[in-house]
């Protein structure tokens, strides 16, 4: 038996507020089925989602995922369909799921399937409970099933951050793209277990020297081309009868 989504406040965030601004060059560009597609607008479709789902710090080539991309040409798989085949992908699961906490990924899942930053702390708790008890399969089931979702993005259209830029504001939110995967919490685990991300580290077998023999090497590499300048000016100094050698 499941447990009911804890229930949570909604806050009033820039997606929840009406905008009656022109779409500009800041305002997202909405990808979507509902429109006949050319093969290069299909093309642009599909790398949208893959950034949408897989962020910008993850657009490699084995993230692509062929078959759904097949079955999203073929139109036996809805854009919702495809959407959700990235985010329960064996791709998404090592790279997102497996390194963070139920909190992190239950972040992760809203802002990049729903395109909002979650609303409480309490909503991170419901959804990361739906985690828990169901799984990512089940997460992400029940985030593209949600009345929100249908309302926003319905069957056709990616998901995008919506009303990321408001009028007469200095400076918008942040793209959900970049934000870290990871969270201070696994940075702890990582410092822990004896990994040294300080700026002056020294990484074993990475040819690399440590920061305090770059710096030496730098002094000694500066006093050489100083000496080696002022041999030049001597000689040609020399040329002209000012001076000896």
């Amino acid at each position: 038996m499941s447990i009911a989504l804890l229930e949570y406040a909604p806050t009033s965030q820039n997606q929840r507020v009406s905008g009656f601004e022109i779409p500009g060059d800041e305002s997202p560009h909405i990808y979507t089925t509902a429109d006949h597609l050319t093969n290069s607008d299909m093309d642009d479709l599909i790398q949208a989602a893959y950034r949408q789902v897989f962020n910008e710090q993850q657009m490699t080539a084995s993230s692509r995922q062929p078959v759904l991309e097949s079955q999203l040409r073929a139109g036996k798989l809805t854009v919702r369909g495809f959407i959700q085949g990235l985010a329960t992908s064996e791709v998404f699961r090592s790279r997102n799921y497996d390194p963070n906490n139920n909190y992190r990924v239950a972040q992760m899942c809203v802002q990049r399937l729903l395109g909002r930053d979650i609303y409480s702390d309490r909503e991170k708790m419901a959804w990361s409970i739906v985690l828990a008890t169901q799984g990512l399969n089940g997460l992400v089931e029940a985030l593209l099933s949600s009345k929100e979702f249908l309302n926003a993005f319905g069957e056709n259209t990616v998901p995008y951050q919506r009303r990321r830029i408001l009028p007469q504001h200095p400076q918008g939110d942040l793209p959900f793209a970049r934000l870290p995967r990871y969270d201070q919490s696994h940075l702890e685990k990582l410092n822990a277990l004896g990994y040294n991300f300080s700026a002056n580290r020294y990484v074993p077998g990475s040819g690399m020297p440590s920061l305090k023999v770059q710096q030496l090497g730098g002094a000694f590499a500066y006093m050489g081309s100083a000496l080696l300048s002022l041999g030049i000016l001597w000689v040609v100094l020399s040329w002209f009868g000012w001076v000896k050698i």
